[in-house]
Parts: C-alpha cells; sequence; structure tokens
C-alpha cells in the first residue's frame, strides 16, 4: 500500500473506488474497505480529520487519532493508495470557497455548518481522486443522503454506495467516537440501539416510534430523536451524549438507502 500526502503525488489509473475516512478506523471502515475492493481496480481511503464540519475546538481536538495502526488496518483490507493530506493541503492559504447544502435531516439542524463542511471536503475529494464509485455507512445515513443529493445536483460522475451499519456484538454501532467511552459508558450507550430497535418494532405495528424510542433510552440525553425523510427512505434516526460523547444511530422504517 502506498501512502501519499499531497495532491500531486497521487497519481491514479484505472477504475477507483474511494472510501473517505476521518480515521480510528474500525470493522465498519473494514466492511467499507473489502466492498470496493471487491467492486474496484483501485481502492484509495483518504484518512483526514476534517475541522470544516466540527463546530467545538475541543470536539475536533478530542477526535480519535492513530495513524500508524489505520494504515494497518487499511492495508490488510486491500487498499491500495492511503491519501492523508494536511489541513493546509486541504484548505491552502486564501480558500474560500465552500459548498452549501439545503437541509436535510435533524442532524444538519443539530449541527449548524456540520454538511457544509462534509459536503465541501467530499467534493474536493471526488474532484482529486475521479473515483467512479465512493463508499458510505449507514450509521451516517443523514450525510449519505445529503452525498446523493450533491452528486445529482451537481451532475458529479460517481456513483454513491451506502452499505449497511455493522454493529459489535452487543448491538452498539462501530463508530470512531467508540474508543472515548468508558466502560461504564460503553455499557449506557447501549441503550441507544436497543432503543431504536423498539421504536423501529412500534412503527411496524402501526404506534409512534419516536415516543416508543424516547421512552427507552434510560436516562441517556438526546440531542434528537426523529423520523428523517431521506429521499425515497425513512429512517428512525436519533443522536444522544453519553458522558461527553456524542453517538449518532438509525434504523431503517421504510424505502432503501443502499
Amino acid at each position: 500500500m502506498k501512502i501519499v500526502r499531497s495532491i500531486p503525488d497521487l497519481e491514479l489509473t484505472g477504475e477507483i473506488g474511494l472510501v473517505p475516512t476521518m480515521g480510528a478506523l474500525h470493522d465498519g471502515h473494514r466492511s467499507l474497505f473489502r466492498a470496493a475492493r471487491a467492486e474496484n481496480e483501485v481502492v484509495v481511503a483518504s484518512l483526514f480529520v476534517n475541522p470544516a464540519q466540527f463546530g467545538d475546538a475541543a470536539d475536533l481536538a478530542a477526535y480519535p487519532r492513530d495513524e500508524e495502526q489505520d494504515a494497518r488496518v487499511a492495508a490488510e483490507c486491500g487498499v491500495d493508495v492511503l491519501f492523508v493530506p494536511s489541513a493546509d493541503e486541504m484548505y491552502p492559504h486564501g480558500f474560500g470557497t465552500w459548498v452549501d447544502v439545503d437541509d436535510l435531516g435533524a442532524e444538519a439542524t443539530a449541527r449548524p455548518g456540520h454538511f457544509r463542511g462534509v459536503a465541501t471536503i467530499c467534493v474536493k475529494l471526488l474532484n482529486i481522486v475521479q473515483p467512479r464509485r465512493a463508499y458510505f455507512g449507514q450509521k451516517d445515513a443523514q450525510q449519505a443522503a445529503v452525498l446523493r443529493r450533491l452528486v445529482r445536483d451537481l451532475n458529479l460522475p460517481v456513483t454513491i454506495r451506502v452499505l449497511p451499519t455493522v454493529r459489535d456484538a452487543d448491538g452498539l454501532a462501530w463508530s470512531s467516537r467508540n474508543v472515548l467511552l468508558s466502560a461504564e459508558e460503553r455499557a449506557e450507550a447501549l441503550a441507544l440501539p436497543r432503543a431504536l430497535r423498539i421504536g423501529a418494532d412500534a412503527f411496524a405495528d402501526g404506534g409512534d416510534p419516536v415516543v416508543a424510542a424516547r421512552a427507552r433510552l434510560n436516562g441517556l440525553t438526546p440531542d434528537y430523536v426523529e423520523i428523517v425523510d431521506l429521499d425515497g427512505a425513512r429512517v428512525l434516526a436519533a443522536a444522544v451524549r453519553v458522558g461527553s460523547t456524542r453517538l449518532i444511530d438509525n434504523v431503517l422504517l421504510e424505502g432503501e438507502l443502499e
């Protein structure tokens, strides 16, 4: 696997699959790498903690980073090129162009400016790498929907692939932020996927999934628990605080995200 840190050093040919990441790689990322490996001639993974999508400087500073371990995971999963740019490489002096998207979902309301940062960095990565396909996980369903709309509206020649959420054996969705949880907080966090599953069951039975899910959060502090319409699909989505760590998750109620 080749590690590249500057845009001019990216010399790519063939049908490319791109997996954008912010590092702290885990089993969810492994599933994306393997899908990209199966469907493309060349697999590129980006490793960049994007400051433009963080509204809180402390949250940015606390985000887990381990480039050496990330490189091992990427290589084991068949990634050909690991693109690890600096902030100055992606946002050089004088940078002043941003991609604004219409609000789509509760996450946009909860984190003003977040998807502006996500959309901008993803457009840059798509233009730099020129992939045929780009891969995202369903855990970030609202983000994937924003990017699908972006690709459609701007006529970008790439397919956005959304793969199912990967969960640990206890049901918690894999997230880079999970490493920030203490053992006690992790046990508390299990209320999130359980509450969403109860909400989905209530929806299937004709009940109110939001009320059902909120009632089973077991003391977790929610930023939101809402039904979100995502261009043909509906998910029950939630963001909660577990100690100082913010976790998101969702379950599909109707339609398809893939």
